[in-house]
């Protein structure tokens, strides 16, 4: 049996979360980025025994639709999957059932779903420096209680997971990042992005092919990179009311 985190995490957020599942599963794991867009993912192949910890954001209720394009290229062959969702504190509405549905068709087998707060990737005022100690520790009693499902010699029923079919319809968030003249052209934001949707010559963002990860702002050792303030406060003002309240983490077995 191998262990497997196989994360979508363009700024970190999802990461922290799969790591905290992933290590108390297991101390030796393998990584399988699906941020990394030069990865050929329909050369992953798994077998039944293997256990695969499989975590994305919620963007606006939805799997990421790059995330989705490349779990679908993977071949499951029965392996075993926990799958995570994290978000900012407002809501992921249908991620986890299209995330359960996307597993259950590339031929995986779902077994157990945690959802996890993180800091909003674009809005850091949400869930602010979670997951933090609590999470932390709520988080690995979550994955003795699946550890428990696992030893028991039975056949597995069909998991149950929040979210409703047909799903929600996918908007990606209309927040394109800018650049300042603060930018050195050091090239970290083309080599990031997971899409590439920066120009490696001119530096310029494709708006059309940007998925509003965030990732590029992350990266830029300039700071150079930014969503535009008035556009910001916009939403920050819009998704506001959602957001307040410590919302907390849950676990489907």
């Amino acid at each position: 049996m191998k262990v497997y985190e196989i994360i979508f995490s363009p700024t970190g957020g999802t990461k922290k979360v799969a790591d905290i599942i992933t290590n108390k599963l297991c101390k030796d794991s393998s990584l399988i980025d699906l941020t990394d867009r030069n990865f050929d993912f329909g050369a992953v192949s798994f077998e039944k025994e293997d256990i695969c910890v499989v975590s994305v954001p919620s963007y606006a209720g939805r799997v990421p639709q790059t995330a989705t394009e490349r779990l679908c290229q993977m071949k499951g062959a029965g392996a075993k999957c926990i799958l995570t969702i994290v978000y900012g504190n407002r809501a992921y509405e249908d991620t986890m059932f299209e995330l359960k549905d996307i597993m259950t068709e590339a031929g995986f087998q779902p077994i157990a779903a945690i959802a996890a707060l993180a800091e909003h990737s674009i809005m850091h005022q949400f869930a602010t420096g979670r997951p933090d100690e609590a999470d932390c520790k709520e988080l690995e009693a979550y994955v003795e209680k699946i550890q428990d499902k696992l030893k028991q010699e039975v056949s597995l029923e069909e998991l149950i997971v929040p979210g409703n079919k047909p799903y929600k319809p996918y908007h990606c968030v209309p927040m394109k990042p800018e650049t300042s003249k603060a930018c050195t052209d050091c090239g970290a934001c083309v080599t990031a992005c997971p899409v590439g949707a920066i120009s490696e010559d001119t530096k310029e963002l494709d708006e059309e092919s940007c998925i509003s990860c965030m990732r590029c702002i992350g990266v830029c050792p300039a700071n150079a990179r930014a969503i535009r303030k008035e556009a910001l406060e916009a939403l920050v003002q819009r998704v506001q009311a959602a957001c307040q309240g410590r919302k907390e983490n849950e676990l489907f077995l």
